[in-house]
């Protein structure tokens, strides 16, 4: 499948697994926030008035062609390629709010979707290579440097036999179909029409079903296949969506749901045609999935947990931390890196200790800090209260750090109680696009006692402001972006954007106590553990109970949390790299700055320079602050 659709799948999938939202939230209410004048793209001229021919009275002079500027010319070419991506890949179209083909499903898992996949994207690639860089400025440069560097990184990809692993625990077919029919997802159940469009996408799901068991079974004789531990907990997860009758299904909330405007004649069509659609369509293609790996796959699945163990594995690994990060980082790097960020962490976590006088050794601290009741909230008030609390801390602090603020609201919420069960501890919806609804950071009061005060610092800073709130906020009001910027995104952007604004804390009035200090050097020890266990079980041939052993021995995981990380890095190897090299790579940026511009230097206008333009590749961001760097010397 196109990487595109490929990663909007994935991550929809994740969203459908946790039950959270992942967007941005409300911003704090502030006054007098300033907006950085970004460069808009060029806009059309209108085209002049035609005169009339003077040798001829009765005819008309035919009017001058207009002539577009270079970046007004690949702004269009950007607007129809939008357009067409979204034909070509309709659940793009509907996982991005747009409904025009919300009826259909192609099989994007055939050799023949693939094969139009790759010419669509080296007809749009040639279309922007052939009007070039020269010229180009601002965003109309960046724009161009992104476009080419995501079409040429797709292209790499095709190198690599994903289409013959389409189904894992993490990244399931068979679970985004569900979450789009039962009406919990992206796909919107309002109207008759609405209806009547999933009835007709979901002819397509027992084609799609057939062709990812045909695929597994290539990979089976070309020996791309899955780890072993893996599959095994997919069983569960299509026992849980198999029922014998549709009332039962996961699929049947749309009839339970069935809006009281509708006709009785439509709502006893509706009825009668969903029933059909789940026992006889449906269920037989789950049925006929479930069968094939338990009988055939799960047996022909390998013994081994990294990459190592397929054909061309090395490399294809690399060309995944090369997606994931955005960067040129081989995993040889980051694995080093990785380590000495634990040892790092580590010391700064002893000295923690020695603050607050604890005798004892470093997993004896992380067991004090996970069990001692003075870090737990009294109530779910309390806890939403002591959240709200950091709002005005933080804001205070704001305008020695940041120029450029969204304009948009900000909300404290805590999580709904029917998704609270399965999600994040914190998470951030960014704001509507048209101003009706805040940036809100969601709290999740679920559990309490798991819900640590040291931890509540840190994850406001990431979460809300100036987290994701400032880049995500600010990100959609650049209305002026092409459509294939403004809803993209590079995960080592916005995760490294988020965990870096953690680094800022004690600046921002935060931290005062060791123990939230401790949250932010836990959370940070985290992300850098990743850096090893990731490359080590893809690169350095690790097993999968060696990953889970460095978690455990290394940090304050719990045995389940390391047992379900693990797994995650095995079924979307070199995804979690994303978010500490994006933080490393901001602070190295930024002590660049520092360090060539000296008392020219302002922090402000280095975020704002970095936040301006939306999410960029690493690698981009590199060479445009390395612009700004060059002006300011100037």
């Amino acid at each position: 499948m196109p990487p595109s659709l490929s990663r909007l799948l994935s991550l929809a999938i994740a969203a459908a697994l946790s039950l959270s939202l992942v967007p941005p939230a409300d911003a704090a209410k502030k006054k007098g926030s300033r907006t950085h004048a970004t460069q808009p793209r060029a806009k059309a001229s209108k085209p002049s008035k035609t005169s009339k021919a003077k040798a001829r009275p009765k005819a008309r002079q035919a009017a001058a062609p207009v002539v577009q500027s270079k970046a007004q010319q690949l702004n269009l070419i950007y607007d129809q390629y939008w357009d067409a991506s979204l034909r070509l890949n309709p659940l793009q179209a509907t996982f991005q709010g747009e409904n025009r083909y919300n009826d259909q499903l192609p099989n994007f898992l055939s050799s023949a979707f693939r094969q139009q996949s790759h010419e669509f994207t080296q007809e749009w690639l040639r279309k922007v290579e052939a009007l070039g860089p020269e010229g180009l400025s601002g965003q109309d440069l960046l724009s161009y440097e992104i476009f080419l560097r995501d079409a040429r990184s797709a292209l790499a990809a095709e190198a690599f036999p994903g289409w013959m692993q389409p189904i894992n625990q993490f990244y399931n077919i068979a679970s985004i179909a569900v979450m789009l029919g039962s009406g919990t997802g992206a796909q919107p159940f309002n109207t008759v029409q609405d209806y009547d469009n999933w009835s007709r996408r979901s002819l397509g799901i027992p084609a799609l079903f057939d062709q990812a068991i045909a695929n597994m079974r290539q990979g089976m004789r070309a020996g791309v296949v899955q780890p072993r531990a893996l599959m095994e907990k997919v069983l569960p997860q299509l026992d849980s969506i198999i029922k014998p009758g549709a009332e039962e299904s996961l699929f049947w909330g749309p009839v339970r749901n069935l809006p009281a405007d509708f006709s009785t004649e439509d709502k006893q069509r509706i009825t009668a045609e969903y029933k059909r659609m789940i026992e006889y369509r449906l269920m037989p293609a789950y049925r006929e999935l479930r069968g094939f790996i338990a009988t055939e796959y799960l047996p022909a699945c390998r013994t081994t947990d990294g990459m190592a163990g397929l054909p061309n594995g090395a490399a294809w690994y690399a060309n995944n931390v090369r997606q994931s990060t955005t960067s040129d980082l081989t995993p040889e790097q980051i694995h080093q890196t990785g380590l000495a960020e634990v040892a790092r962490i580590h010391a700064q976590i002893q000295e923690v200790m020695k603050q607050v006088k604890f005798r004892g050794t470093m997993p004896k601290f992380f067991t004090f800090m996970k069990n001692d009741k003075r870090f737990t909230f009294k109530s779910e008030d309390a806890m939403l209260s002591y959240y709200r609390g950091l709002e005005s801390k933080v804001d205070a602090n704001i305008p020695r750090l940041f120029s450029l603020m969204p304009k948009a609201g900000f909300e404290v919420r805590p999580v709904e109680p029917y998704r609270a069960q399965s999600a994040a501890g914190g998470s951030y919806m960014r704001p509507s696009g048209d101003g009706s609804r805040p940036g809100i950071f969601y709290v999740n009061t679920h559990d309490l006692p798991s819900r640590k005060t040291w931890d509540a610092e840190d994850l406001y800073l990431h979460e809300a402001i100036p987290g994701h709130h400032f880049q995500l906020g600010l990100q959609q009001e650049l209305t002026d972006l092409p459509k294939f910027r403004r809803f993209g995104g590079e995960t080592a952007f916005i995760e490294g954007w988020g965990l870096y604004t953690e680094s800022l804390g004690k600046e921002l009035g935060l931290y005062q106590d060791p123990y939230s200090y401790f949250g932010y050097l836990q959370n940070e020890l985290w992300r850098a553990i990743r850096l090893v266990v990731d490359t080590g079980l893809h690169s350095k041939g690790w097993t999968r109970q060696q990953v889970i052993d460095y978690m455990l021995q290394n940090s304050a995981s719990s045995q389940t949390d390391a047992v379900a990380e693990a797994e995650r890095y095995m079924a979307i190897p070199g995804q979690a790299l994303a978010y500490k090299v994006g933080e490393m790579k901001i602070e190295q940026l930024r002590d660049q700055a520092r360090r060539e511009l000296g008392p020219r230097f302002d922090v402000r206008q280095f975020h704002a320079e970095v936040l301006k333009d939306g999410s960029v590749p690493l690698d981009v961001l590199q060479e445009k602050i390395e612009r700004w760097i060059t002006s300011q010397k100037s």
